[in-house]
């Protein structure tokens, strides 16, 4: 049984969006492993608190990520 753990920080990505994660992951496994085993391909999608997560030292922020998404890096 495949497990794909994704760790994003919170407030990031809306509910429907952790679930298209798990359906297109779940579909890229199954792609490889073959259609019988997408009843047990597992997607876990866990939230890091913003702040608790640190890049080259510096701790990364949810307006961060957002900073990042909308294409201000460095914001």
């Amino acid at each position: 049984m495949p497990l794909i753990n994704v760790k994003v920080i919170e407030g990031v990505f809306t509910d429907s969006q952790k679930r298209e994660m798990v359906e297109k992951l779940t579909d890229a496994m199954v792609e490889i492993e073959g259609e019988n085993m997408r009843p047990v391909t597992w997607v876990v999608v866990e939230e890091v608190a913003s702040g608790a997560w640190g890049i080259g030292g510096k701790p990364l922020t949810t307006e961060d990520v957002k900073a990042l998404a909308a294409g201000h890096p460095g914001a």
